[in-house]
């Protein structure tokens, strides 16, 4: 089955993909960093939203 692009928000809001582009811009925008920054804390921390999230210095939803 395709991807929705109308749900503009992920399917799995714990984990982050950033090989769809959409799901980059929503993370990078939620975060407030570029989407090549995202990339780089993705790279070194994993794809954790949590993981993100601790790397940046914020508490965890």
């Amino acid at each position: 089955m395709s991807d929705n692009l109308k749900d503009r928000g992920p399917a799995d809001r714990s984990r982050i993909n950033v090989n769809e582009d959409y799901e980059a811009r929503y993370w990078a925008k939620h975060f407030g960093v570029s989407e090549e920054r995202l990339r780089e804390l993705i790279q070194k921390h994993g794809v954790s939203v949590a993981a993100v999230e601790s790397a940046l210095g914020r508490k965890t939803s």
